[in-house]
């Protein structure tokens, strides 16, 4: 079993209904660092899978993406993610937080075709890189380095062919 850091991490879940995006801030809770999904299609399976992770990488605080609309409110996505937050806070007694995630899945896949990863590959890397998106912009704010008013609007997307159209 891993050594426990002396400062509780946080664990940042993306969530989804095939995988889980799972994303863990270093020792010193200044960058996020990406990791394998977890299944999130048997709900107990997860919170122990969870538990497990939380014990071995000492983590302190989940961080779990709130899928709001567009608009800012709360739809049937976000309802359930609060649902799933609340009993895998029970599950595990560890604290959970709840965060908006709108655009992470964006900019995650912006931030892969910019390092060349695109198209196939991306599908078994995203929701990890997604919920690395969420976290650095919660560890930013937490460190005074930014604000999460940049998941707000992405830039536009690129032209497609004639017209614009995609």
């Amino acid at each position: 079993m891993a050594e426990r850091p002396e400062r509780p991490r946080i664990c940042a879940l993306d969530l989804g209904k095939a995988r889980v995006g799972v994303a863990i801030a270093d020792e010193l809770g200044l960058l996020a660092h990406p990791r394998p999904p977890l299944d999130g299609r048997d709900k107990k399976a997860l919170i122990r899978a969870l538990g497990e992770l939380a014990r071995e990488e000492g983590v302190g605080l989940f961080l779990v993406g709130l899928p709001l609309d567009m608009s800012g409110e709360h739809g049937l996505m976000a309802s359930r993610a609060e649902a799933l937050a609340q009993e895998i806070g029970q599950g595990t007694g560890i604290p959970v937080e709840l965060f908006d995630e709108r655009w992470t899945t964006v900019e995650a896949a912006r931030k892969l075709r910019e390092g060349g990863t695109s198209g196939r590959k991306q599908k078994g890397v995203i929701d990890g890189m997604a919920a690395a998106v969420m976290l650095q912009a919660y560890l930013d704010r937490a460190q005074g380095l930014g604000s999460v008013d940049s998941l707000a609007m992405p830039p536009p997307p690129p032209p497609r062919g004639r017209g614009g159209r995609r």
